[in-house]
């Protein structure tokens, strides 16, 4: 086994956007040095994919976008009514619970805006085109105008400014796996349940680094499989994601009737176990967000990770079908268009143990257009395709009709859809269909996505000991953000606030733990 000897570091756990923005926010801070371990052989994780946007609220880029709705009040109210009856049912039976995760809700929004002006303006990123997306009473969800998608381009100058800082005060260290974490053998021991929590009440414990191990060693044993032993010291801020890809690990603890589902994510094991060692209680864990719209590649149907058909897509103006009818208002929260799919026939694919439903994404040329920087990826991928209108069924005709009957303002949406994007598809020439226009099409399935479940953790995204609504116990020199941590979205995320919380909190968290690098250095 090896250990560090130089200088404190900051130790940052997992290297998607929560990671790379804790990182950049100790060493602005002032932070002797930091290292980021990440497991994968590249930074990124999910983050990287994430092609909706990244919600902020009230922003310039709003009112140049959308100047007639005025200033965006609403993101809060959006946010806790989106939590749904985990956060308003604690109104009564547990108020403290209630007002701890409200306290982190109002962090999210509050810092929402300065979010986008530091992606925007100090890290260089376009974020000048606004969406609605589901759950949303007004747009707010950032992405840019070109063919990048959001999460990559601003994975990407993250990465280039954590470069500027030289080696000598940030190290990536990829294919790195955190086997536990490290504490101060003068506070309690602590024995886990591994149902989140300890199992006897002792006094926090003190975290002072982590022991890890790389694959890329050539083995000079030391962890029984021919892999080294490393540790490292200092303060540790965990970003390690969620567990939606722990198929047959902490989702099959947690949620076991949802096997079968395909999922965004690919297969991984979660790390809420070694933070759950050392004290920290877990909440949501049985939460988990079933994204409706991942796409079925027709080349490969029974894939079970999908590629995720981006919210955005119904927020510029898609359309879902079912034989050619839509059923759902498209910009409902995700949990509710999903429960909505999944009540429809379907389930079970004949022969496989997959689990699909067979539903259909149609966007007409407005939408197509103003979605035009993700629709070259899907076309290419063939995971939608193009069709003209006189191609397609007298049923799928009949609602495209009534559709753009909406859209002119001549009737009220039967599913209560009071925001269509740019569709323009039937809006002139009386109403009559292009019959030559090109609508563009594909075959979706609800998919496992995003675990809100996670570490407790405050408002200074420090990692507690202590359940949600207790006398708040902080494990000192651990901090967390982004999936890993639970509390915040309760029974839904919104889109577009994933990115959000990796960054607010990430921010967060790296400059607490910078604090605490520097006066060890001291």
């Amino acid at each position: 086994m090896t250990s560090q000897a130089s200088r404190p570091c900051v130790i940052v756990v997992g290297g998607g956007l929560a990671g790379l923005s804790a990182a950049y926010s100790a060493l602005r801070a002032g932070a002797p040095s930091v290292c980021l371990l990440e497991r994968a052989s590249k930074p990124g994780g999910n983050s990287i994919k994430a092609s909706s946007g990244i919600n902020g609220a009230p922003t310039r880029f709003q009112q140049a976008a959308w100047p007639h709705l005025g200033p965006d009040e609403t993101f809060w109210d959006d946010t806790v009514r989106s939590a749904g009856t985990r956060l308003s049912s604690q109104t009564t039976s547990q108020p403290a619970a209630r007002a701890q995760r409200e306290s982190l809700i109002s962090v999210l929004t509050q810092r929402s805006a300065d979010a986008i002006s530091f992606i925007a303006d100090h890290l260089g990123v376009d974020l000048t085109v606004v969406a609605q997306l589901g759950g949303h009473s007004q747009p707010r969800t950032h992405r840019g105008a070109g063919k990048t998608p959001p999460g990559a381009a601003i994975i990407t100058a993250l990465l280039g400014k954590l470069k500027e800082a030289g080696g000598d005060r940030f190290e990536l260290m990829t294919d790195c796996e955190v086997t536990r974490l490290l504490t101060d053998p003068a506070t309690a021991a602590v024995s886990s349940t591994g149902s989140g929590g300890s199992s006897v009440d002792h006094h926090p414990v003190t975290v002072t680094g982590v022991e890890y191990r790389s694959t890329k060693d050539g083995g000079n044993g030391g962890s029984g499989d021919g892999i080294s032993l490393h540790q490292l010291t200092g303060p540790v801020i965990f970003t390690t994601g969620g567990f939606g890809g722990d198929t047959h690990g902490l989702l099959a603890r947690y949620r076991p009737d949802l096997d079968g589902m395909p999922s965004t994510n690919d297969p991984r094991p979660g790390t809420h176990d070694l933070l759950a060692a050392v004290g920290a209680r877990l909440v949501d864990m049985g939460v988990v967000q079933i994204h409706p719209t991942g796409f079925v590649d027709s080349a490969n149907p029974l894939v079970p990770v999908k590629f995720l058909a981006a919210e955005m897509l119904r927020g510029e103006g898609g359309i879902l079908l079912h034989n050619g009818k839509r059923f759902v208002n498209e910009l409902e929260t995700r949990e509710r268009v999903s429960n909505t799919i999944m009540a429809l026939p379907g389930d079970r694919v004949e022969g496989a143990s997959l689990r699909q439903w067979d539903i259909q994404l149609l966007l007409d040329p407005g939408a197509a257009e103003a979605a035009a920087g993700h629709m070259g990826f899907y076309l290419w991928k063939g995971l939608m395709k193009k069709q003209k209108v006189s191609e397609l069924d007298a049923t799928t005709k009949e609602t495209l009709k009534e559709c753009a009957s909406v859209v002119r303002g001549e009737k009220e949406d039967p599913f209560r859809r009071k925001a269509f994007g740019h569709w323009k598809l039937g809006v002139s020439n009386a109403g009559a269909l292009d019959e030559d226009a090109e609508v563009c099409v594909g075959r979706l399935t609800p998919i496992v996505h995003f675990t809100m479940g996670g570490a407790v953790f405050n408002e200074h995204a420090q990692v507690l000991s202590s359940e949600l609504g207790e006398e708040q116990k902080p494990i000192q020199g651990l901090w967390a953000a982004g999936e890993i941590t639970g509390g915040i979205h309760g029974d839904n995320r919104l889109g577009g606030s994933s990115l959000l919380e990796c960054v607010v909190f990430g921010r967060i968290a790296g400059a607490h733990a910078a604090d605490v690098a520097k006066r060890a250095y001291i």
